[in-house]
């Protein structure tokens, strides 16, 4: 059956994902981040069912985030069915944006985590991607400290970390991505990417055959950003070389970028 084949593949580079990149220990207590999308709900979905196991031993809680100023939406019900078919609790926060840069922003009290520092430092207003995606995050790290969690997993895959690390080169003028682990120095927490060794084209065909909800509302927003635009770049870059993600893979593992810490 194809379902059950393309869920052994995903889920043996989950694994090999915490195995090679040290992602999950015993006695972790880990917060997803559920957007609701394709890649958070695998990514919950993996979670859970690798926490039965008990081989490492670790909690999983989820978090749904929702943002009262951009208009784009999941249904509540079918995130709280979904993670109680899977014995995982889910928190549910309702938070909002000032369109101008937040009072309290600060890049270097932040953690460096590049998938908030794939912008031009010369804007002096932040676009509105920049701010959801910060506003979120904020919340994420509140609710894991409330909840002792010491782990924050989010869905990003192996495609997301090879776009934003083209960002980063095209944009910024520097090697570095979304690291598969980051670790705090400051704080007793560390964001964690479990599917960083996954393919977008497989969780897409597995969320189809699974049957997972798609968002009743996409962001406004999602069309007309710089990740897309690098997004399309690399779709060109793979047909000039079906290799290129496994030649820029190896080059972020050979400089050290898949594993940090701040």
């Amino acid at each position: 059956m194809e379902q059950e084949r393309l869920f052994k593949r995903l889920n043996e580079r989950f694994v090999r994902a915490f195995a090679t990149y040290k992602l999950l220990q015993d006695d972790d207590r880990v917060l997803v981040g559920l957007s609701g999308g394709k890649d958070s709900l695998l990514l919950t979905e993996l979670l859970a069912k690798r926490a039965r196991i008990a081989h490492p031993r670790f909690h999983v809680e989820a978090v749904h985030v929702r943002m009262e100023n951009v208009f784009y939406e999941t249904s509540t019900d079918y995130l709280e069915q979904f993670c109680q078919a899977l014995d995982v609790p889910l928190h549910l926060v309702t938070t909002s944006f000032d369109s101008s840069q937040p009072k309290d922003f600060s890049l270097s009290s932040q953690p460096k985590d590049s998938s908030l520092f794939t912008l031009h430092s010369s804007l002096k207003k932040k676009p509105p991607c920049f701010l959801c995606s910060w506003n979120r995050r904020k919340q994420l790290f509140n609710l894991a400290q409330e909840l002792g969690c010491n782990k924050i997993a989010l869905g990003h895959h192996r495609d997301d970390i090879i776009h934003t690390t083209l960002m980063n080169l095209v944009y910024q003028g520097r090697f570095g991505t979304m690291p598969a682990l980051l670790r705090m120095r400051k704080m007793p927490l560390a964001i964690i990417r479990p599917l960083c060794l996954v393919d977008e084209k497989d969780i897409a065909r597995y969320a189809e055959l699974s049957g997972y909800e798609k968002q009743l509302k996409h962001c406004p927003y999602e069309h007309d950003t710089e990740r897309t635009t690098i997004a399309r770049l690399y779709e060109e870059i793979e047909q000039m070389n079906p290799e290129a993600r496994f030649s820029v893979w190896k080059a972020l593992e050979r400089e050290g970028k898949l594993t940090e810490e701040y």
